[in-house]
């Protein structure tokens, strides 16, 4: 598992399932009579990551998990991305939560919390 700031995802609290990394590439396009268009490399564009998890609060965790992750988020900063090997993996900042609750109480609480985290990288060194 990861640590993202100091929010540690482990199966005691919430446990992403699965990960998408995408990274863009800038080419300019210079148009060319009678032939196709020339690209220009222009420079390497934004790296994001999509972390998409599970949390069960009523077996570990407690309800507050989604709500951690958005006070980090509203803090403005990036976070440091480490590994369980302690690697870092640069800064990231959080652009976007998602949150879907399931399988409710009696008095609304969800015993299943899918949440998705997007990230876009921020650099090495902040």
């Amino acid at each position: 598992m990861m640590k993202l700031g100091d929010y540690t995802f482990s199966l005691k609290n919430a446990a992403y399932t699965s990960s998408s990394r995408s990274s863009s590439y800038k080419w300019a396009e210079q148009a060319r009579i009678g032939s196709n268009p020339h690209l220009q490399f222009t420079g390497v564009g934004a790296d994001t990551l999509s972390l998409q998890g599970v949390v069960l609060p009523t077996y570990r965790g407690g309800l507050e998990q989604v709500v951690t992750m958005r006070a980090d988020a509203g803090n403005g900063k990036p976070l440091a991305l480490t590994d369980s090997y302690g690697d870092l993996h640069g800064f990231w900042c959080i652009t976007a939560i998602t949150e879907k609750g399931s399988d409710f109480l009696p008095g609304g609480f969800p015993q299943k919390i899918e949440f998705t985290l997007e990230l876009k990288y921020a650099g090495e060194k902040i």
